[in-house]
């Protein structure tokens, strides 16, 4: 595998006798976890998903290879990452941290610190203290600059 990783879920504990384990992720993508995606652990073992299904808010998930529970639980708490997916029209956490935000007047308004979740729109976190829907993202340059346009005065509350 190319190029940066990404967090994309973790190994819980085993399922069973046959090697399944149950997956947390951490991302609404369930392709994460379809079979023949491979997924790379922080030590850099690369682990092929080999067969999956949802299980109570989690995946059960199988790999090629890890066949017995000894090697399921070798498993246990592991970090699995996997390539960014290229999805056009989609902002990516990765593509956005540390961004400079620029509003439509071209003012740098900060760096982007993070992404917090929110029911109306997830929100920009700013180096500044601001706080930036996502819904005002206008333009991206992946990595270096995110435009906004914003109603006047919202970079008066920060």
């Amino acid at each position: 595998m190319a190029g940066p990783l990404l967090v994309v879920g973790s190994v819980a504990r085993t399922h069973g006798l046959a090697g399944d384990v149950i997956v947390d992720l951490v991302t609404n993508r369930t392709e994460r976890v379809a079979p023949g995606t491979e997924l790379v652990t922080d030590d850099g073992r690369v682990l092929r998903v080999a067969s999956s299904s949802p299980h109570g808010g989690r995946w059960r998930v199988h790999f090629d290879g890890v066949d017995g529970i000894d090697a399921a639980t070798a498993l246990r708490g592991a970090t699995l990452r996997a390539e960014p997916l290229d999805d056009a029209g989609e902002l990516w956490v990765h593509q956005l941290v540390g961004a400079q935000v620029v509003d439509a007047t071209g003012t740098v308004r900060g760096t982007v610190t993070g992404v917090q979740a929110n029911p109306a729109s997830d929100l920009l976190v700013l180096d500044t203290g601001a706080l930036v829907p996502l819904r005002f993202v206008v333009d991206l340059v992946p990595g270096e600059q995110v435009t906004v346009d914003v109603p006047d005065g919202l970079f008066d509350l920060a």
